[in-house]
């Protein structure tokens, strides 16, 4: 279940859960625990030229010996340097990683590109980076919608996902950007997912996610985690879901989160109702400006 693929706006698709390198792997040697990942079962590996890992995540890539093509690879564009076109960073970050190709490609953080019109023309140079096949779909990240409409004006492709910090301390805040991106098929990637657990630890949904994830270990026979209630409760908003981890030991519980029953209507309502009454963000604070 965890490597079901979810079709994008594009008509390639993406596995439902990812192996990210930031966070927990941010500027570390990510290799051991990217072959860990791949030899537990995981296809799916997001990384990002910010995250000063990709000689790594190429590394544990190889060393891991699986067929490319039964493999989805994402980077995403940081800030080019003075005088580097975002086909000049791509192209590093293919010789980085090893790899012939990525299957998506993302703009990282849109505040990287404040001038006039300089958006629209770095999503100009991410649709000539698909047609050339550097990167098989293109993307953004940390987008608003605002920042969406910027874009979306005059392109040749709509982007393919939109990567976002997600849960449900700011689920109701992303409405107008999901809103959007639902009429042009853009598909949420979420990561910080399990932040109302790690990061903001006795808000209103503490005992909601506790007494669902009594219940679905009731049900199921074996324990299952407030950690897998968030995971269930981001597969049901439609999301496509980046986790991390630097302990080996949690991978087969990130991958067996999707084999327990769906969450019903009455979950997900009390999850979104805890969640409203509080706002809380950790990722890229700036973005709650519109």
């Amino acid at each position: 279940m965890a490597n079901t693929r979810v079709k994008l706006n594009d008509n390639t698709t993406i596995p439902l859960l990812a192996f990210g390198t930031g966070t927990a792997l941010f500027g570390k040697d990510a290799e051991n625990m990217v072959t860990a990942a791949i030899n537990a079962g995981f296809t799916h590996f997001d990384g990002a030229q910010i995250y000063r890992n990709e000689e790594s995540l190429g590394a544990g890539i190889a060393a891991a010996g699986k067929p490319r093509e039964q493999l989805f690879v994402t980077t995403k564009l940081n800030k080019p340097a003075e005088g580097k076109t975002v086909r000049d960073t791509l192209v590093e970050s293919l010789a980085k990683l090893q790899l012939g190709y990525v299957d998506l490609f993302l703009i990282h953080i849109p505040l990287h590109f404040p001038e006039p019109g300089r958006l629209k023309e770095v999503w100009k140079e991410m649709e000539a980076l698909k047609k050339e096949g550097l990167a098989r779909s293109v993307g953004v990240s940390n987008f608003r919608a605002r920042q969406l409409r910027e874009i979306l004006d005059g392109a040749e492709f709509s982007p393919s996902v939109n990567q976002v910090e997600f849960h449900p301390y700011v689920y109701k805040d992303l409405l107008p950007t999901l809103e959007l991106q639902k009429q042009y098929g853009i598909v949420t990637e979420s990561y910080g997912g399990l932040s109302p657990i790690f990061r903001f630890k006795g808000g209103p949904l503490d005992p909601v996610l506790e007494s669902i994830a009594k219940r679905l270990s009731t049900e199921t026979g074996k324990p299952f985690s407030e950690a897998q209630v968030l995971s269930l409760w981001q597969r049901e908003k439609g999301a496509v879901i980046v986790t991390t981890t630097s302990k080996e030991s949690r991978l087969p519980e990130y991958l067996g989160t999707f084999d327990a029953p769906k969450l019903t209507d009455e979950d997900i309502a009390s999850i979104d109702e805890a969640g409203a009454k509080e706002h809380h963000r950790h990722f890229v604070r700036e973005m709650i400006l519109d």
